[in-house]
């Protein structure tokens, strides 16, 4: 079946599982990489400071902002699309019709 015929008679039980499976992936980068990326940074800043470099200490610590600024965009990253998806449901298609399933993403 052509995906674009697929998209276009999908119903909202035929897409649920893949909204399920998106929505599950964007919780988890959601936590795991902004925690992630601040760990390493802290740990990147620990191993500076107990070298006692000043060097290493504002190489490490500009290191960790850079980490921190990553962390803070994949997670806006996500709210943005979250944020754009419901936005498109709740916007309908012609006279309400769901066009493609897109509000099975406030339902799921």
């Amino acid at each position: 079946m052509d995906l674009l015929m697929f998209l276009t008679e999908a119903t909202c039980d035929d897409i649920a599982p893949i909204i399920r499976f998106i929505k599950g992936v964007f919780s988890i980068i959601q936590i795991v990489i902004p925690v992630g990326l601040i760990i390493m940074g802290a740990w990147d800043l620990g191993k500076a400071v107990l070298s006692s470099d000043d060097k290493e200490i504002k190489a490490a610590t500009s290191k960790l902002i850079k980490r921190a600024i990553a962390a803070v965009a994949v997670f806006f990253v996500v709210l943005a699309v979250n944020l754009v998806m419901k936005l498109v449901a709740g916007s309908g298609g012609e006279n309400g019709e769901d066009k493609a399933g897109i509000n099975c993403w406030n339902s799921v």
